[in-house]
């Protein structure tokens, strides 16, 4: 998803320009399983089918081919050149309503990651992100945790929203004061819809690629190594990331919206 937000990015303001951006080869629209429900109403992104419209501009940022990065031997190469602009979503009146229930000025805490070879790389202790949990919630904040079927790690003391799709959550996420969890689609999202986040990158991804300059990016002060496999260099900046630091970006992001 945060793949298919990034691009929504880089299509930004295509339509007032007259246009729409292609992802594809400049032959072929190329999307993925995830991009209908990314660019679902985005006006400046054109359909697979669309290849002979006259409105076209090409982008070759697809799957296998996300200019931020290429793969070197057992690593990703990161392109310091890729900067992620904040992508946009467009709601339906139906995820409108569906956000409604739910109120706002909550904090979204994601514990979890997906399961990928990287996952290990860009996981924080959940023992810790229930710690964190526990401190905002004694300091009379609200907190919540989006699930779905197969949720890994559900925190104790946050409130759960079961969300029928990404899009759902996406549009529950534009209501919170502040999401606090990995580098990947929420942190993308929290972006799309213009909430502040503390994102733990530790140092497996660089902020200065894939992070936003209204987010707090923590790296456990270590460099982006990129390693496509479980390593001890990405384990010690996790590891380097405390509560504190966290707890502190977070009531500092909170402060400023209060």
């Amino acid at each position: 998803m945060g793949d298919q937000l990034m691009a929504a990015g880089l299509a930004k303001g295509a339509k007032a320009r007259g246009k729409r951006i292609a992802f594809g080869d400049g032959a072929t629209i190329k999307w993925d399983h995830y991009s209908e429900q990314i660019f679902r109403g985005n006006p400046n992104i054109a359909r697979p089918g669309d290849e002979g419209a006259s409105d076209l501009e090409w982008i070759n940022f697809y799957r296998g081919n996300r200019l931020y990065n290429v793969q070197a031997g057992d690593k990703w190469k990161w392109n310091y050149e890729f900067k992620a602009i904040p992508g946009e979503l467009f709601f339906s009146h139906e995820e409108d309503k569906f956000a409604q229930h739910f109120g706002e000025g909550y904090i979204v805490v994601e514990p979890n990651v997906p399961d990928k070879t990287v996952a290990p790389n860009k996981q924080w202790s959940t023992h810790r992100y229930d710690k964190v949990t526990k401190q905002l919630v004694k300091n009379g904040y609200s907190v919540v945790q989006f699930y779905s079927v197969g949720t890994k790690h559900l925190i104790p003391g946050a409130i759960k929203i079961k969300t029928p799709t990404f899009r759902h959550a996406a549009r529950v996420l534009k209501n919170a004061a502040l999401y606090i969890g990995p580098e990947g689609g929420l942190h993308h999202a929290c972006a799309a819809v213009g909430i502040p986040a503390v994102v733990l990158f530790g140092g497996f991804i660089p902020p200065a690629v894939t992070g936003y300059s209204f987010h707090t990016n923590l790296t456990g002060g270590a460099d982006a190594c990129g390693s496509l496999h479980p390593c001890a260099h990405c384990a010690e900046a996790m590891a380097a990331i405390s509560v504190p630091d966290v707890m502190n970006a977070a009531l500092e992001h909170l402060k400023v919206a209060a």
